[in-house]
């Protein structure tokens, strides 16, 4: 077997001869051994799985990019065939269709394994509230697997499949990917159909992606998403791209001292710590920032009117057998019936005047990261207190959808008593692929195997430095820069990078008059009568690229470039009657350093 079922390594061992038959009768075979029969509420019997794999053909991994790849999925997501219980057995019912997400899945060759076991109407981040055995954490059993998507979460760890499908709502996606030692990737809102999934808060849902790798759950991703007309909360958005390589000037942000909560557990502290030093690691010092904005906006999801949005998702049960409900999730869901249509709409107006104060955080950085949760809860502390441990677990993660953000929770350094830690990387709307190829990086610093198995976590690969089939390169030398204060005009239109460069010798840098903010212009000059000025390359779709070069005032303009490695990518030049007024700072090399260093002079 496997030391852990990636892709990769699954299709590396399909490759080479071994049969998905072998792969599934040693799953059913590990699930009979692992001693915990919470994880799963509903299985595929082991024949039918069976039959999917012969039903595949041939390996065909480039028309079929997950084949043969086992998988769950949390059981609020329909699947045809298999009943949908949320975790209630007097809710349960067939569906007559298979949610999209798990229906894009099947079609690129993965094999369902059966449906996970969850927080009752994906209530609760603790992964205790259902009325079945609850999953036991797989590295842990003291502690609570987190919730609301538990089963999922367990099932990837222990190495059971090589991915599994959970939801999002309140940090449902990622609490027990921390907890377990597992990646748990949280969309941008919209990017995956949402239809076929019983919703928790429908305008706030989101289908999920526990993996072993952040690459595995990527790819998982990318297969998911497109826009779903019939699902009315579907955007249109373009598919999130993933840089080559990390953007050089990087803007990442750490919690200032207080905005640290971990509830007085000094190990959590220290292991999160020691993450922050693997990131650097990566992408230099982080800016200190303040969470109050985001800590404000997590209130309004219990203590505001979104509680409603639960009552709604099951309100002919609650209203005629409320006893069907796990008694913790009765009274969490059960508050909204005081809240009225007048605070409703005053949660909505502070939650925009939140969202506003968050912006002004994102002008500041590319990307937060933050624990994924302050410090584990034991089953034993949830027995005396269901609500407070399980509100705690939340701390980092209720924000994320309320703000209309994507984040990742990768695991981090272990620690000091063997625990499983984690960070969370967080990012504006569409942002995925940029948290993806640093979540990846910082996987792989901090030396951990994966889930609860002995398997090292693989290097990440870097991505084509080129633009692929499709995409126009285009070279910036200024503000859209990386990290500088017109770079989300790029990363907004679905840009992604590529390489930095320099310049042929044939070109002179000027700071322009006017701003802010303030811009460069670069001069054609005489072949090696110039300097070498340094560039970022990044890639757009056709679309975008016209969408960008449409916005470009004069004197600047879009012409092609003459890079050192040979390639000639259209880029910002100035027209010669344009640098009237501006300072040479050719001997500067590029705008960056410029900015650095010539200005404080």
């Amino acid at each position: 077997m496997l030391a852990f079922p990636t892709i990769a390594a699954l299709h590396a061992a399909y490759a080479d001869g071994v049969s998905p038959r072998d792969i599934l009768a040693e799953t059913y075979r590990r699930l009979g051994q692992i001693d915990d029969p919470g994880i799963f509420l509903a299985l595929v019997p082991e024949v039918e799985a069976q039959a999917a794999a012969e039903a595949l053909g041939a390996f065909d991994p480039a028309t079929k990019p997950l084949w043969g790849v086992p998988f769950a999925a949390k059981d609020n997501l329909d699947v045809a065939g298999l009943p949908t219980t949320a975790a209630c057995p007097d809710f349960t019912y067939s569906p007559d269709e298979t949610a999209p997400a798990v229906a894009r899945l099947l079609a690129a060759g993965a094999i369902l394994i059966g449906k996970t076991n969850l927080d009752q109407f994906a209530t609760g981040l603790v992964g205790m509230r259902t009325p079945s055995p609850a999953p036991r954490n797989a590295l842990n059993p003291a502690w609570v697997p987190g919730g609301s998507s538990s089963g999922s979460a367990v099932a990837v760890a222990h190495g059971l499949v090589a991915f599994a499908l959970g939801t999002d709502t309140a940090g449902s996606g990622r609490v027990p990917a921390g907890l377990n030692n597992v990646v748990g990737l949280k969309p941008s809102l919209g990017t995956v159909s949402s239809r076929g999934l019983l919703p928790a808060c429908r305008t706030l849902d989101t289908v999920s992606v526990f993996a072993g790798t952040v690459a595995d759950a990527d790819r998982v991703f990318r297969i998911m998403a497109g826009y779903d007309p019939a699902d009315p909360y579907s955007r249109d958005l373009p598919l999130p791209a993933q840089p080559a390589g990390l953007p050089p000037g990087l803007r990442v942000g750490v919690p200032e001292a207080g905005s640290r909560r971990f509830g007085g557990d000094l190990l959590s502290e220290a292991a999160f710590d020691a993450g922050l030093a693997d990131l650097a690691g990566l992408t230099g010092p982080a800016a200190k920032v303040d969470l109050a904005p985001l800590f404000a906006a997590a209130a309004l999801l219990y203590d505001g009117p979104w509680v409603a949005e639960r009552y709604q998702a099951i309100r002919s049960l609650i209203e005629t057998r409320p006893e069907a409900l796990h008694p913790t999730t009765r009274a969490v869901i059960g508050r909204a019936a005081e809240i009225s249509a007048a605070d409703a709409f005053a949660g909505l107006y502070r939650l925009a005047g939140l969202r506003r104060a968050a912006d002004a955080l994102w002008a500041r950085i590319d990307v937060l990261a933050v624990p994924t949760y302050p410090r584990p809860v034991t089953r034993a502390e949830l027995e005396t207190d269901p609500i407070g441990p399980n509100s705690a677990l939340g701390t980092y993660t209720n924000f994320v959808n309320l703000l209309d953000l994507c984040a990742l929770a990768v695991p981090g350094r272990f620690r000091a008593d063997g625990g499983p830690s984690g960070l969370t990387l967080i990012a504006p709307r569409g942002r995925d692929g940029l948290v993806a190829a640093l979540g990846a990086r910082l996987h792989a610093a901090a030396r951990v195997p994966i889930g609860a198995s002995r398997a090292a976590v693989p290097s990440p690969e870097p991505g084509p430095a080129s633009a692929g089939p499709g995409e126009i390169e285009l070279a910036v030398i200024g503000a859209h820069l990386s990290g500088l204060p017109l770079n989300g005009e790029l990363t907004g239109l679905g840009a992604r990078f590529l390489r930095a460069a320099e310049t042929r010798a044939d070109y002179r840098l000027y700071a322009l008059p006017g701003g802010p903010p303030r811009r460069p212009g670069l001069l054609r000059v005489t072949d090696g009568t110039g300097a070498a000025i340094v560039t970022e390359v990044w890639a757009l779709e056709p679309a975008a690229f016209g969408r960008f070069v449409a916005a470009i005032p004069a004197p600047l303009g879009i012409g092609t470039m003459r890079l050192a490695d040979g390639t000639t990518p259209k880029g910002f030049l100035v027209e010669a009657e344009g640098i009237g007024g501006g300072e040479d700072i050719t001997a500067f090399g590029g705008w960056r350093r410029y900015l650095a260093e010539g200005t404080a002079t």
